[in-house]
């Protein structure tokens, strides 16, 4: 079954590699706009050609999600160009592995500004947006370690927890505008934070994969990417203020 996006507007924060690359280039394979946004624009620049090669359009645009003036100008911009907003998908984020006494609260503070007040800027700002298309979708990248406990991960864990219930609140606030908001919890995906959990852990991502998941891998790209676009997708229409969690059965089986 093909999932039903064709001619949707896709917001997508963090665009330039990974997650964010992938989830573009498989909306617009899908057949939505896209607007890609990063701070490197060099390959926010390949992300917009991979968009025109899936046979879409793409705007991109350099952005701080911790500017608020940034993501005015973006949702208006695709107003401009498009027509509006239909989903926003709040990807961008950093990851930083650390004992709790080794963090300073300028780091506590940087990393929480963008990965949760990025998040909660780019709602508070698209809910308009939304709401003259008659509705549309928010999916917010979480983590699996928004769920459970792990060692160095206070400072990320407590981000990602933020987004997750955040979500939630948003979900309740905004279903009388026909605006779905859910959370996508990852396990560690094949991107650079992966590459660098195994710089730390000293095993690599095919140890890390067979340890820390039942299916014996770490997740693609694309598999995440599968997610987020269905719960953009109309064929989720009756999913809003949950988790959906793309993380191979580690948060569920206790690997030995």
């Amino acid at each position: 079954m093909s999932l039903t996006v064709k001619d949707k507007i896709v917001v997508i924060t963090g665009a330039a590699a990974g997650i964010g690359r992938a989830t573009a280039e498989l909306f617009a394979k899908s057949g939505a706009k896209i607007v890609a946004t990063d701070l490197n624009v060099k390959g926010l620049e390949e992300t917009g050609e991979i968009v025109a090669k899936a046979g879409s359009e793409a705007l991109i645009f350099r952005h701080d999600v911790v500017s608020e003036e940034d993501w005015i100008n973006v949702f208006e911009q695709a107003r401009i160009n498009f027509g509006g907003v239909d989903v926003l998908v709040n990807n961008a984020g950093i990851y930083i592995i650390a004992p709790v006494t080794d963090i300073t609260l300028e780091t506590w503070n940087n990393l929480m500004a963008i990965n949760v007040s990025g998040v909660f800027l780019g709602a508070k700002h698209v809910i308009p947006y939304l709401a003259e298309r008659n509705g549309g979708s928010i999916i917010n990248l979480s983590s699996t370690a928004g769920l459970v406990g792990s060692a160095g991960h206070t400072l990320y864990g407590a981000s990602k927890g933020a987004v997750r219930i955040m979500t939630k609140d948003l979900a309740a606030e905004l279903s009388s505008k026909n605006i779905r908001v859910n959370s996508v919890h990852p396990t560690y995906v094949k991107t650079a934070m992966a590459e660098y959990a195994e710089k730390l852990s000293g095993l690599s991502v095919e140890q890390l994969g067979k340890r820390m998941t039942p299916i014996g891998r770490l997740a693609e790209t694309s598999d995440v990417a599968n997610m987020i676009v269905f719960l953009a997708a109309d064929e989720s229409s009756y999913l809003t203020g949950s988790e959906f969690l793309v993380d191979g059965g580690s948060t569920s089986v206790r690997m030995l």
